[in-house]
């Protein structure tokens, strides 16, 4: 709908909405509407991610080493590999190497949202392991931007933010209870993070990693478990909508479009999200469970792992910030979003046939396993095995 809205006649008034300002200014943060959503809203969906993380991390399918360095390792090789596929597209094009980093990140909002939809029968494993492997993704390229397109960092607003996480730790660690605690200190550890030129949905993981996702005994629900269930509906159901509704308005021309598959830059970000992603991480998963300690988690096969890989190759939001840092001349920024944009829904679509595909396989499965035509409330299955024994 963004995109349309941004493409109308009354694109205008899109680009006054996303545009308008508000906010305290003596603390910088005079926002538009788009970066409230982008850097604001977005945290709380970042702070969701970063608990059901370290909940994975520390009860889940990724409590072993063996089994978490594996999406890490994928995250890694997922950006190196688009990287290089840009780098060769556009320096064997004559094109600028300026956007290098575009392909780069995977949209984790967007990308969880696809498997959401289309998984009924998948394992809980493969989301663990698209979910540590986006955030580590969009944790690169928002240390990308931080180190590459970032020329004014303020040490001393990130000393404050890291000094703000360190008190956030210590309450937890002393089991200090009580939102009017965390809240404040929440809002002025993001505060400090933006105005320390850093991506400021860092400080959401960052929180989200660090609240307890174990019960005490005098408690029925962890701190991780109690904010991600009251946070979980407004960064779902608000969050992420407005987000994509800002994020996603991108005015594309068809000079853009036509330019995609004819200029080297924008050629070499859609080959860098759709096969750089896939070979990237689909390669960097086998040749680390190879060659490695690393080991891929028995509920999954290596059909699942490559859907995966096709799935991340959705790039909206961190590429869509790159390619506007890396091309500030909008000629040049037009026909690299558009590529974002192309190069994003040809993953999707790529993948969303791959996942239900093996969805449809998990589902006959799950079907066959609890068959029962004589009705006699014992599974066939069971009783197959259970003849053949005798």
């Amino acid at each position: 709908m963004a995109l349309v809205w941004a493409n109308t006649p009354w694109a205008d008034a899109y680009e006054r909405i996303r545009d308008f300002h508000f906010g305290i200014s003596a603390l910088g943060l005079d926002l538009s509407i788009g970066h409230w959503t982008a850097d604001g809203l977005l945290t709380l969906f970042f702070l969701v991610a970063g608990i059901e993380l370290k909940r994975e991390l520390v009860v889940g399918e990724l409590r072993t080493p063996a089994t978490a360095a594996l999406p890490v390792i994928a995250a890694i090789s997922g950006m190196i590999v688009p990287a290089a596929f840009y780098t060769v597209t556009a320096s064997t094009g004559g094109g600028s190497l300026d956007g290098w980093a575009v392909p780069m990140a995977t949209d984790i909002a967007f990308a969880l949202a696809v498997l959401a939809v289309l998984s009924t029968h998948l394992p809980a494993s493969l989301r663990a392991f698209l979910l540590t492997l986006a955030v580590v993704d969009d944790l690169g390229g928002i240390l990308v931007i931080a180190v590459f397109f970032t020329s004014n960092l303020n040490f001393a607003a990130l000393g404050g933010a890291f000094a703000g996480l360190v008190v956030f730790y210590l309450l937890q660690r002393f089991r200090v209870r009580g939102w009017w605690w965390y809240a404040p200190l929440g809002i002025a550890v993001w505060a400090l993070m933006y105005n320390g030129g850093v991506h400021a949905t860092v400080a959401g993981v960052a929180m989200g990693l660090i609240l307890r996702t174990t019960r005490d005994k005098d408690e029925d629900r962890s701190p991780g478990e109690r904010t991600s269930h009251l946070l979980h509906p407004v960064s779902a159901g608000v969050a992420v909508p407005l987000f994509a509704l800002f994020a996603v308005g991108v005015s594309v021309s068809a000079a853009s479009l036509s330019d995609v598959f004819t200029r080297p830059e924008p050629l070499g970000v859609v080959l860098g999200l759709v096969l750089g992603k896939t070979v990237g991480i689909f390669a960097g998963t086998y040749l680390a469970a190879r060659f490695t300690r690393a080991r891929l988690n028995p509920e999954l096969a290596w059909a699942d792992v490559f859907a995966l890989s096709a799935l991340a190759g959705i790039g909206f939001t961190v590429a869509l910030l790159i390619g506007e840092l890396a091309f500030p001349d909008p000629a040049a920024a037009g026909p690299v979003k558009a590529a974002v944009l192309i190069g994003s829904l040809i993953a999707a679509v790529m993948a969303a046939m791959l996942v239900k595909r093996r969805n449809g396989v998990y589902r006959r499965l799950y079907e066959e396993e609890n068959r029962d035509d004589d009705h006699d409330g014992i599974p066939d299955i069971y009783q197959v095995d259970a003849t053949t024994e005798r």
